[in-house]
């Protein structure tokens, strides 16, 4: 009637809502929004890895030069097929083949928006009714958002600390039964900066084998390897992501991430055009700068962490751009756990420090050591002060 609120019957999506709480995001806002908007000191990031934003870690003139032809050619400005236009995914098989002992064909690559989309598009193609996955610990949130998202039942494996964050291949034994869809495998980690060996790899791989379950490669920091231990591809180790023997046709996975990208999005057309020219232009020092950057990063990460009391590293990061640390709660006053640490040192030092909770990990720490050398010492030494203060007299 005239003058009568309507009754509404349309609701939000509660699990959407539950899911990306946890999500590195939400942890992000929360600790920016503790930083004193009065202190005059820039904020140090040290809770987000991405590298982009500082001048040593900005993108070759090649890549942005290629983007620019593409742009300007006009040839690149309608949808592609689903997935992804022909050269640069014959550029990708062509790249990916290097490192293995086969060679991949343009019809064994699938172009994402991202590894975002890569592991939005993989988890809801194995989210059967029953099915679960088995994902390390700690371990990138994302996979256990959309996993949580799409219905899929997630256990936890662990990575240890003390083995160079190695998988405990019994506790995978345990967890895996015969709904068991997959595990992820990361190397170069995030967020623990290990790199797998050829020989933990294998074990692996034979472990995966003995189960029947499909191993999802997470190998976004590839090459960005600058430890002991060089990055080695999954699929250079017993498992062949191209799929010689057609268990994943048989079984329908291929046909599902072709369905999936009937309904989903694109990376943009003009980006992919672009990606034939960024392999074949980019320079090798490059490549061999940001390594030594990164290297750099990490001795001075591992170096400065010894100064600090409260935490332990027990191994240095190897690669990707990330490391754990082990926060010793008893040492300190006034502190609770992992987020309360982190939500006081953003309010009183404007230090951003991801939640070891964020990750799996309750009571450690997550830090990013991407950034420019001197922010990272400067980060470094305000998380060294706030310790102090907080010290245990």
């Amino acid at each position: 009637m005239e003058g009568q609120s309507a009754k509404w019957i349309i609701r939000g999506n509660e699990l959407l809502d539950e899911t990306a709480a946890t999500s590195i995001r939400s942890y992000l806002n929360m600790l920016y929004d503790q930083v004193d908007k009065d202190d005059q000191r820039p904020v140090v990031p040290l809770s987000l890895g991405d590298p982009s934003a500082f001048s040593c870690f900005r993108t070759s003139p090649e890549a942005v030069d290629a983007i620019v032809r593409a742009v300007q050619s006009a040839e690149f400005n309608s949808y592609a097929p689903i997935n992804g236009i022909l050269p640069a995914r014959r550029a990708v098989a062509e790249y990916i083949s290097a490192d293995l002992p086969y060679n991949l064909s343009a019809d064994d690559v699938y172009l994402t928006a991202g590894c975002t989309q890569s592991i939005e598009v993989i988890l809801s193609v194995l989210a059967r009714p029953g099915a679960n996955i088995l994902l390390p610990k700690p371990g990138y949130p994302l996979y256990e958002s959309r996993a949580g998202y799409s219905k899929l039942e997630v256990r936890h494996f662990d990575l240890i600390p003390e083995k160079g964050w190695e998988v405990d291949l019994e506790s995978v034994e345990a967890l895996a039964d015969e709904n068991t869809a997959a595990i992820v495998i990361i190397s170069p980690g995030n967020p623990c900066g290990n790199v797998f060996s050829y020989h933990h790899l294998n074990k692996v791989a034979e472990t995966a084998r003995k189960l029947g379950i499909f191993v999802i490669a997470d190998e976004v920091y590839a090459h960005l390897a600058f430890g002991n231990n060089p990055y080695v591809p999954m699929g250079g180790v017993r498992i062949h992501s191209c799929d010689p023997n057609g268990i994943l046709k048989k079984y329908g996975i291929v046909d599902s991430i072709k369905s999936y990208f009937n309904i989903s999005t694109n990376p943009a057309t003009f980006v992919q055009a672009a990606i034939p020219q960024i392999f074949e232009k980019t320079k090798d020092d490059f490549f061999s700068k940001t390594i030594n950057i990164m290297r750099e990063a990490a001795d001075v990460f591992h170096e400065k962490t010894k100064e600090i009391p409260c935490v332990t590293c027990p191994h240095k990061p190897d690669g990707s751009m990330f490391a754990m640390v082990k926060l010793n709660l008893s040492l300190l006053e006034d502190i609770s756990d992992d987020t309360d640490f982190c939500l006081k040192l953003a309010r009183e030092e404007s230090v951003t420090i991801l939640p070891g909770v964020a990750v799996g990990l309750k009571n450690w720490l997550r830090i990013t050591f991407s950034i420019e050398p001197e922010s990272l010492e400067q980060g470094l030494d305000r998380m060294k002060a706030f310790c102090q203060r907080h010290s245990r007299k």
